[in-house]
C-alpha cells in the first residue's frame, strides 16, 4: 500500500500549495510574489500564478518622428557605405564620370525625380510612377505625347481644349468659371495653367498632365494606347492665349504661312492614318488661311498615306471610307458623305 500513501501524500502537498495565506502577496494561495520574466507581471514562488504588477511603471519611450535632416543624414551614411565597398560606384556615386554620362544622369534624374513632381489627387488618381524608356543607345525616350502653352493670359470666353482618340471619343475642357468641371483663369499664366492641369487629371481618361511653367506636357494613361492617334486640339477665337504643338508641329491655324507648314501638319495628322474630327476641323482651318482647295488637300493626303485612309465620322465615330474621285469619305453606316 506504499504507492497509495504515496499518492494521498501527493495530494496533501497539492492541498497545501493551494491553500489561501492572509498576508500574502499572491491573489489565489497569498504566497510570496517574485518578479516574472514578462515585464510588468510578478509570479507567486508557491503556484506559479501570474498577476500584474500595480506598481510597475512603463519606462518606454516613443521614438521621435523621423525629420527631413535625419533622411539626409541617412541617405549621407548610405552613400559613403557604398563609395567604400564592393558596389562602390554604383548609383552614380563615383564622380569619374564622362560628359555623355553625366548628361544620362541629368535626364534621367529630371525624368524621374523631376517629372515627378506636382499637384494631382491621389484620391481620385490611380497613377503610377512614370515608365522609364531607353533606346538602343540607353538614351531615355520621352514620354510626352502633346503639350500645350500658355502664351498669354488674356482669356475672354469660348476657348476651348479637346482631347481625342478614334473609337474612344473626344474630351472637351472649356474655360469656364461658372462650371465646376471648367478651368479657371489664375492671376498669372502659371496660375491658369496649373488649373487646366488639375481639371484634366481629374477627368481625363486619356492622358495625364504634367505642369513645367506654363507649359503642360501629356503622357498616355495606358500603354495600350498609341501616341500617333491621341490628337490635341484648342480653339482660341479670341486671340493666341493658348498653343497647343506636338512632335514639335505647332498646331495653330493662324501660325500656318506656306504649303510646307501645311503639308508638315498633314503629315502629323496622317501618322496614324486616321483623320479625327478635331484634326478635321484644323486641316480645314489652315486651308482657308492658305486658300487650299479641297482637291489639292486630297492629292496630299494620297501622297502621304494612300487610298486607305480613313476619317473618322463626326455622326456615328466610325470609319469612313476615301473615295479619290469623289475628293471625299463616305461613311457606310451613316449613308452619308463626310
Amino acid at each position: 500500500m506504499a504507492g497509495f500513501g504515496n499518492i494521498r501524500k501527493g495530494r496533501r502537498d497539492a492541498v497545501e500549495n493551494l491553500n489561501y495565506t492572509e498576508g500574502g502577496d499572491c491573489p489565489r494561495c497569498g504566497g510570496e510574489a517574485q518578479s516574472s520574466t514578462m515585464a510588468g507581471y510578478l509570479t507567486c514562488v508557491a503556484c506559479n500564478h501570474e498577476w500584474s504588477d500595480p506598481n510597475h511603471v512603463d519606462a518606454t519611450e516613443r521614438a521621435p518622428p523621423p525629420t527631413y535632416r535625419q533622411d539626409a543624414e541617412m541617405i549621407e551614411e548610405f552613400k559613403k557605405e557604398v563609395a567604400s565597398g564592393s558596389l562602390a560606384g554604383v548609383l552614380g556615386v563615383d564622380a569619374d564620370l564622362t560628359e555623355e554620362q553625366e548628361a544620362s544622369l541629368d535626364r534621367l534624374e529630371d525624368k524621374w525625380m523631376t517629372g515627378m513632381q506636382g499637384h494631382f489627387n491621389t484620391a481620385t488618381e490611380d497613377r503610377k510612377p512614370l515608365m522609364i524608356s531607353f533606346d538602343d543607345e540607353d538614351n531615355i525616350v520621352s514620354t510626352e505625347v502633346a503639350a500645350l502653352t500658355i502664351v498669354a493670359n488674356g482669356f475672354d470666353g469660348g476657348e476651348e481644349i479637346r482631347l481625342e482618340y478614334p473609337g474612344l471619343g473626344t474630351e472637351f475642357y472649356q474655360f469656364n468659371v461658372a462650371d465646376s468641371s471648367g478651368w479657371k483663369k489664375g492671376r498669372t499664366a502659371e496660375d491658369t495653367a496649373r488649373s487646366i492641369r488639375n481639371i484634366i487629371n481629374n477627368n481625363s481618361k486619356l492622358v495625364y498632365a504634367n505642369l513645367n511653367g506654363v507649359r503642360i506636357s501629356f503622357e498616355l494613361r495606358d500603354t495600350k494606347l498609341k501616341a500617333a492617334s491621341l490628337v490635341l486640339f484648342v480653339d482660341d477665337p479670341g486671340g493666341t492665349d493658348i498653343v497647343a504643338e506636338k512632335n514639335g508641329v505647332v498646331l495653330d491655324a493662324r501660325d500656318i504661312r506656306d504649303f510646307d507648314d501645311y503639308r508638315n501638319v498633314v503629315e502629323l495628322v496622317l501618322e496614324d492614318g486616321i483623320i479625327s474630327p478635331s484634326e478635321d476641323q484644323l486641316l480645314w482651318s489652315m486651308r482657308q488661311q492658305l486658300g487650299i482647295d479641297d482637291t489639292y488637300h486630297i492629292q496630299m493626303v494620297l501622297e502621304i498615306c494612300g487610298e486607305k485612309t480613313l476619317k473618322e465620322c463626326t455622326g456615328c465615330s466610325n470609319m469612313a471610307q476615301l473615295y479619290p474621285e469623289y475628293a471625299a469619305w463616305y461613311c457606310q453606316t451613316c449613308e452619308d458623305w463626310c
